[in-house]
């Protein structure tokens, strides 16, 4: 008898509701419905609509089981360290959730490091320095808002999505591994660290694992949809580690992954956290995965350059696609500019190509003249940045990999896989895209007692969907290998 789960998936620009269906060992999916994501601005700061994904999860909810009443669980993913306060009496929201990108953390890492150096800070919790992670969200919550921290607890976005399902006050561990707040061996709140920096421990909730259920839907969402109880499962419910999980990986041989998306997540899968000076210098994050393992990771802003480039030419009338940005760029002036991906320059939200040739201009390189040469700038620095990753990421663990798997809406993108596989000399191994639904789905497969653990999860992925594959070319290696070096001097 088929099997089918609804896998809620929201990104940092849009959001689907998915239907995924287990028959003969084969997953099939269904997309129920879309919707678009972003921040809304406010008196000068970025925030999350919340009521609005809200109200998404519920009219995609009702439409999934008027098309499939017997769905046998729900989960959620989306984007990490962002986070809700909710009042622990009333249970309503105290305020709307910032964004990420939101300025409020400028200057943030400097006044932790006063109390804890950023070396110490690794030692602990073993993930990579982003002001943006939620230890710097909070205290900057703090200085502005500390009214908001008095009898409340804070839920991070998927468990607060979930929370509205089901009333569960529980962080999930691959998620609240983002954070920067976590003991990644003893999988639990690092308190000490908490209270070196004066937040409340009544502020985190107890940590859930995925794969396990988690709580039945609401008694009155039960009623509004005329259901029954079905269980709200807790997968792995930071979009990395639920697409990680669908990754196809190779039997018998090292492999690393990049999931491909807003950010790029480039890394392996390994047993234990590595918190050394070399893994903290690299830079890489220890967050957590499905089955206990570590997503020993570098986070590269990846197609995010693009989305924003592409944002402001559309919004100046260009209405321009991202299929037409790429034919685009093969115009560009090969090997001419490089950029760091992840320079706070491109950050936050602007006018993506000025901050490209302002890249160019401070590093004393040729500036980028025409549309063209700026995405050409961008498909090779990405590609160049991800061989620098790959190649200390090899250092680091003593392997030495020989093909990559990308996964992830990136894969969409045949020009950057390409790129990718040349820079790299070896192939690249590009799908499933929708990755993260697959892992979320799986993974509520996993819960429910249909699968019985993920190596069986990576081979229904292997039995369901298509894997194209990039070779290197190597007419252009030399010149690869001269903008890697060129890149490692800026």
């Amino acid at each position: 008898m088929p099997q089918k789960y609804l896998a809620f998936d929201l990104g940092a620009s849009s959001g689907r509701a998915i239907i995924g269906t287990i028959e003969q060992e084969k997953l099939s999916l269904q997309e129920i419905r879309r919707f678009s994501n972003g921040p809304v601005e406010k008196s000068g700061s970025l925030f999350w609509d919340f009521e609005a994904q809200c109200a998404e999860i519920r009219a995609g909810l009702k439409k999934a089981l008027a098309a499939a009443p017997d769905i046998s669980s729900i989960a959620i993913d989306t984007w990490g360290v962002d986070y809700v306060l909710f009042n622990r009496k009333s249970g309503k929201m105290i305020r709307r959730p910032y964004h990420y990108r939101d300025s409020r953390t400028d200057g943030i890492p400097e006044k932790v490091y006063r109390i804890i150096p950023q070396e110490k800070l690794y030692e602990r919790t073993g993930i990579e320095f982003m002001q943006l992670n939620t230890l710097y969200q909070l205290i900057a919550h703090k200085e502005t808002h500390p009214e908001d921290f008095a009898d409340s607890v804070m839920l991070l976005m998927p468990d607060a999505l979930t929370y509205m399902l089901n009333g569960a006050i529980t962080c999930e561990y691959c998620e609240a591994s983002t954070t920067n707040l976590l003991d990644p061996v003893k999988r639990d709140w690092d308190f000490e660290l908490i209270d070196m920096l004066g937040l409340p421990r009544s502020l985190f909730p107890e940590i859930a694992f995925p794969g396990r259920a988690s709580a039945p839907l609401k008694a009155e969402l039960q009623k509004e949809f005329n259901c029954g109880p079905i269980q709200v499962v807790k997968v792995g419910s930071h979009d990395t580690a639920s697409a990680v999980s669908a990754v196809p990986a190779p039997a018998g041989r090292d492999w690393a992954y990049i999931s491909c998306g807003t950010w790029a997540l480039f890394g392996a899968e390994i047993d234990k956290p590595i918190r050394s000076d070399e893994a903290r210098l690299g830079p890489f994050t220890n967050e957590g995965g499905l089955d206990e393992k570590i997503l020993f990771l570098s986070n590269i802003m990846g197609t995010w350059l693009f989305q924003e480039t592409r944002r402001v030419w559309n919004e100046a009338g260009r209405n321009i696609s991202f299929g037409e940005m790429s034919e685009m760029a093969a115009k560009g002036k090969a090997f001419s500019s490089l950029v760091n991906p992840n320079d706070n320059l491109f950050l936050t939200p602007g006018d993506m190509p000025a901050k490209v040739r302002e890249f160019c201009a401070k590093t004393g390189q040729e500036i980028p003249e025409t549309d063209a040469d700026v995405l050409r700038c961008i498909y090779e620095s990405l590609a160049v940045y991800f061989r620098t990753k790959l190649e200390k990421l090899e250092k680091i663990l003593g392997v030495s990999y020989k093909s990559l798997n990308i996964v992830g809406g990136g894969v969409q993108d045949k020009k950057l896989m390409q790129y990718t596989a040349d820079c790299l000399g070896f192939p690249v191994e590009a799908g499933p895209v929708e990755a993260t639904a697959i892992g979320n789905i799986l993974a509520q497969a996993i819960a429910g007692g249909d699968l019985p653990d993920l190596a069986a999860a990576r081979e229904i992925v292997k039995n369901s969907f298509d894997v194209e594959i990039y070779k290197a070319n190597p007419a252009d290696k030399a010149e690869w290998d001269k903008a890697v070096k060129k890149f490692m001097e800026l």
